[in-house]
């Protein structure tokens, strides 16, 4: 996750995402390094949220560590780890300010985190920041909503979520500049006969493809490759997310 402490949400999170193929996505992700004949080497986990792709990853024997601007995120995924007993490095940073120790082999983010940055500028600078510190060769593969999800399937619509223990009201807005979502979640939380109420408010943006293809190029990656959702097709007219593989 980006760009907010999500600290309500850091709580429910995996509730909420217990639907995700997680261990199917990890497999995606293998897959296209085996695609790029490319060994995974460092990885980073960029906006790593409570971890769960990062231990995918680790338990297919990456080197993986994870980045995240919400400490409530990642005191989820340390205690995760604790549990596991997984020795994963977590990291509190915001993606735009990247800041490692070194350089990756590999960068991977996923679930629209890529959206969830404020603005143009600083999806630019968050490529620059994975640029500078990739090495020569490396990839960056991150997931990305579409405008057709955006204006289509997200709009102005509101979801309900009825987990027993959590009620989740998601609210959007929809505006047409930078096709941004802006949402309002509400969350009841089951405290013995009543329920706790917590809210978190966000946005995610989103532009054409070429539009971040063209802007990959221009922070230093030297070829893009876009995909449909968990598949090595091309994106159609009405898919809901595409997977972006930019070689450095």
């Amino acid at each position: 996750m980006a760009n907010s402490n999500y600290s309500a949400f850091a709580a429910v999170y995996d509730a909420l995402m217990g639907n995700v193929d997680y261990s199917g996505r990890a497999d995606y992700i293998m897959s296209i390094l085996d695609k790029f004949n490319h060994p995974a080497g460092i990885t980073l986990d960029l906006a790593c949220g409570t971890g769960n792709m990062t231990f995918e990853l680790y338990k297919r024997g990456v080197d993986v560590y994870g980045v995240d601007a919400s400490p409530e995120m990642l005191m989820e995924a340390k205690d995760k780890a604790y549990d596991m007993e997984a020795d994963i490095l977590f990291l509190c940073q915001k993606m735009q300010d990247l800041d490692l120790y070194g350089t990756v082999n590999t960068v991977v983010s996923t679930l629209d985190s890529i959206n969830h940055l404020k603005s143009f500028d600083d999806i630019k600078r968050t490529f620059m920041k994975v640029s500078l510190f990739m090495e020569e060769s490396g990839l960056f593969i991150f997931d990305f909503n579409t405008v057709y999800k955006h204006k289509e399937i997200l709009g102005n619509n509101t979801f309900i979520y009825d987990l027993g223990s959590i009620f989740c009201a998601w609210q959007n807005r929809y505006t047409e500049k930078n096709n941004r979502v802006t949402i309002d979640l509400d969350f009841f939380t089951r405290k013995e006969k009543l329920y706790e109420r917590e809210s978190e408010h966000f946005s995610e943006i989103t532009f054409d493809t070429d539009v971040i293809r063209s802007l990959l190029l221009e922070c230093g990656f030297k070829d893009v490759h876009i995909y449909d959702d968990m598949s090595f097709n091309t994106p159609a007219a009405k898919s809901q997310r595409v997977v972006f593989v930019a070689v450095k």
